[in-house]
C-alpha cells in the first residue's frame, strides 16, 4: 500500500486514528515500563567484586581465609585450625553492618549501615518511575484523543438542539472521515425536513385561504336565493354560481389531497405499467380542441408510469394553457408535441398567450403561486403546475418553462423512455 493510500485511509477513518493512537500509547507505556524495569534491576542487582577475607596472627601468619560472598548483613565465618589439630569456628561481624537482633534495636549512625532512602529502594523506585511514565503518556495522548472526539460533541449538541425544535440548526463539516460524512448527512436531512415543514405550513395557510373564497361565494349565493323578490333569472344565475364554486371547491380539495400523496414517497399511487403517450395526448387534445403534433409514422410512444397520474399531468398543462395562453378562448392555438431523443420522451405544451417572464419561470411551479395580475376568477387555484412538477419527478422526469418563438409559453416535460420509474 502506497503512502498516499495510507494517508487517505488515516484521514477518512476515525476508528483507525483512535486505534493507532491507543496502540501508540500502549507501545510508549510498555517501552517506558521495560526501560524502567531494566534500570531498576541493573541498579539493585549489580554484581560486586569478589573479595578475600584473611585472619592472621601477630607474626603475620595466615590462620584462615575465605572468598565466599556472604548474604547482605550476614557475618563472616572462618574455621581456624588449633594446635591440637581441631578447628574453631570464628564468626566476625563486618564493620558498618548489623545483625538481625541489632536492627530491631538502635540502628546506629547512618554512616555505619550506609542504607539508601526508602523511595529509591525496590520496588518503590520502580513504582515512582512507572507512575511518572504513565502520567507523561496520559498528558501526551489527552489532546490527541480530545481533538478526535470534539467534533462528535459538536454534532451531539447540534442534534440535541434540532430535536428540541430548532430546525434551522446546522453543524460544521470538518475533515473527510465518518464524522464529517455524518455531519453532512445530518445537515442534508435537517434541510430537507425544514423545507418539508415549511412547505406543509405554506400549503395549510394557502389552502385555508383558497377554501374560504369559494365558501364565501357559496354562502352569498344562498343568501341571494332566499331573497323573496329575486326573479327566476337571478335565481338561476345564483344557482349556477353556487354549482361553479362547489366544483372549484371540490377540485381544490382533490388537488390538495393529490399534492399531499405525491409528497409522501411511500404512498402507492397506482400500478406502474407501459403507457402510450400518443394515445393519451390525442384523447386529451380532443377533449379541449388542442392540436397534436407527432413525427410522421409515430403511432405509439410508451413510457413506464401510472396512467392516471400521467393523464392528470397532461390535463393540467392543457387547462393551464387554455386558461392563460389561448387567444380569445380558442384552444386551437394550443399545440401538444411529442418527440423522442437520447432515450427520453419530450412532451411540449405550447400556447400563444403573454408568456411567463424569465424571473417567474422557476417559481411558477410552486404551490399556490400565481403570476402578478392573475385573477382568482380564472378558475385556477395555483396547484396545477405544482402537481405537474411532482408527477414528472415521481416518474423520474423533469419539467421546465420556456419561451415560445413568436410569443407565448412552452412547458416541456422530459421522461425516461425505457426506465421504470418509482411511482
Amino acid at each position: 500500500m502506497s503512502p498516499k493510500m495510507l494517508l487517505r485511509a488515516w484521514s477518512r477513518h476515525l476508528y483507525l486514528r483512535i486505534w493507532l493512537t491507543v496502540v501508540l500509547g500502549v507501545a510508549l507505556l510498555m517501552g517506558g515500563v521495560g526501560w524502567a524495569w531494566r534500570v531498576s534491576v541493573e541498579h539493585n542487582t549489580a554484581p560486586q567484586p569478589q573479595r578475600e577475607w584473611v585472619i592472621m596472627n601477630a607474626q603475620g601468619d595466615v590462620l584462615a581465609s575465605t572468598t565466599v560472598r556472604p548474604r547482605a548483613n550476614a557475618p563472616l565465618l572462618f574455621e581456624v585450625p588449633l594446635a591440637d589439630g581441631s578447628k574453631m569456628t570464628l564468626q566476625l561481624q563486618r564493620k558498618g553492618e548489623w545483625s538481625a537482633g541489632q536492627r530491631m534495636g538502635q540502628r546506629g549512625p547512618a554512616h555505619l549501615h550506609n542504607e539508601q532512602p526508602w523511595w529509591t529502594k525496590p520496588p518503590y523506585g520502580f513504582v515512582w518511575m512507572l507512575a511518572l511514565m504513565g502520567v507523561a503518556v496520559a498528558l501526551v495522548l489527552y489532546p490527541i484523543v480530545r481533538r478526535l472526539t470534539l467534533r462528535l460533541e459538536v454534532l451531539q449538541r447540534g442534534v440535541q438542539r434540532w430535536g428540541e425544535g430548532d430546525l434551522s440548526v446546522r453543524v460544521p463539516v470538518q475533515g473527510d472521515d465518518e464524522v464529517a460524512d455524518l455531519s453532512q448527512r445530518f445537515n442534508h436531512a435537517a434541510q430537507r425536513i425544514e423545507s418539508l415543514m415549511a412547505a406543509q405550513k405554506s400549503l395549510l395557510a394557502n389552502a385555508s385561504h383558497e377554501l374560504r373564497s369559494p365558501l364565501a361565494r357559496i354562502r352569498m349565493g344562498l343568501e341571494l336565493m332566499e331573497v323573496a323578490r329575486a326573479d327566476a333569472t337571478s335565481h338561476q344565475r345564483n344557482r349556477a354560481e353556487i354549482l361553479r364554486n362547489m366544483a372549484e371547491l371540490d377540485q381544490l380539495i382533490d388537488e390538495i389531497l393529490l399534492a399531499s400523496r405525491l409528497d409522501a414517497k411511500e404512498v402507492d399511487l397506482g400500478t406502474v405499467e407501459a403507457v402510450d403517450l400518443v394515445g393519451l395526448c390525442a384523447e386529451e387534445c380532443a377533449r379541449v380542441g388542442a392540436l397534436l403534433d407527432v413525427p410522421e409514422g409515430m403511432s405509439c410512444l410508451e413510457v413506464q408510469g401510472v396512467s392516471k397520474l400521467l393523464r392528470r399531468m397532461v390535463r393540467n398543462l392543457l387547462e393551464n394553457a387554455r386558461r392563460y395562453g389561448a387567444t380569445d378562448g380558442k384552444s386551437d392555438d394550443i399545440v401538444v408535441s411529442l418527440r423522442q431523443a437520447d432515450q427520453e420522451v419530450h412532451l411540449k405544451v405550447c400556447d400563444s398567450g403573454p408568456g411567463v417572464p424569465l424571473q417567474w419561470r422557476e417559481r411558477i411551479f410552486e404551490p399556490f403561486f400565481r403570476l402578478p395580475g392573475a385573477s382568482e376568477r380564472g378558475g385556477g387555484v395555483g396547484l396545477g403546475l405544482a402537481l405537474v412538477k411532482s408527477i414528472a419527478e415521481r416518474h423520474g422526469g423533469r419539467v421546465q418553462c420556456l419561451a415560445r418563438a413568436g410569443g407565448g409559453a412552452c412547458f416541456e416535460i422530459s421522461l425516461p423512455q425505457n426506465k421504470t420509474a418509482n411511482a
